[in-house]
């Protein structure tokens, strides 16, 4: 079963990017969910909500 937050080091290898810049990106997306009134993890983001904002979909289809 797929877990509803993904962690920095899936967020470098997801985007290819570095782990700073994967935390920046990180705080970034939780920002713009506080301001939604949701509940935010530092370190970590909401798999759906990556997945809208990155790829314009709610579907999350792992590519190998």
């Amino acid at each position: 079963m797929e877990r509803m937050f993904m962690r920095v080091d899936e967020v470098m290898d997801e985007l290819g990017v570095s782990e700073s810049y994967a935390y920046k990106l990180i705080r970034r997306l939780n920002k713009e969910l506080a301001k939604t009134g949701c509940v935010t993890i530092a370190g970590r983001i909401d798999r759906k909500f990556f997945y809208e904002h990155f790829y314009g979909t709610q579907e999350y289809e792992r590519r190998v």
